[in-house]
């Protein structure tokens, strides 16, 4: 679980935009230009988490902010 909760926080570090219920107050806006990815991990005993990012495919539905 150590692994799996240190990989969301560098991944939320990473990220620098405010989407979803990932909310920063150093970047309070959404970014789709630079940040509509998947964030992705790999681990390597040498290096340990690398972060990675992988284009989203849009279907059916054009992303959209939330508004509540």
């Amino acid at each position: 679980m150590l692994d799996l909760a240190e990989v969301i926080t560098l991944g939320a570090l990473t990220r620098e935009e405010s989407r979803g219920a990932h909310s920063r107050e150093d970047f309070p806006d959404r970014d789709d230009q630079k940040w509509l990815v998947h964030t992705m991990f790999r681990y390597s005993k040498e290096e340990g988490p690398q972060v990675f990012f992988k284009p989203v495919t849009i279907t059916r539905f054009q992303p959209k902010e939330r508004k509540y």
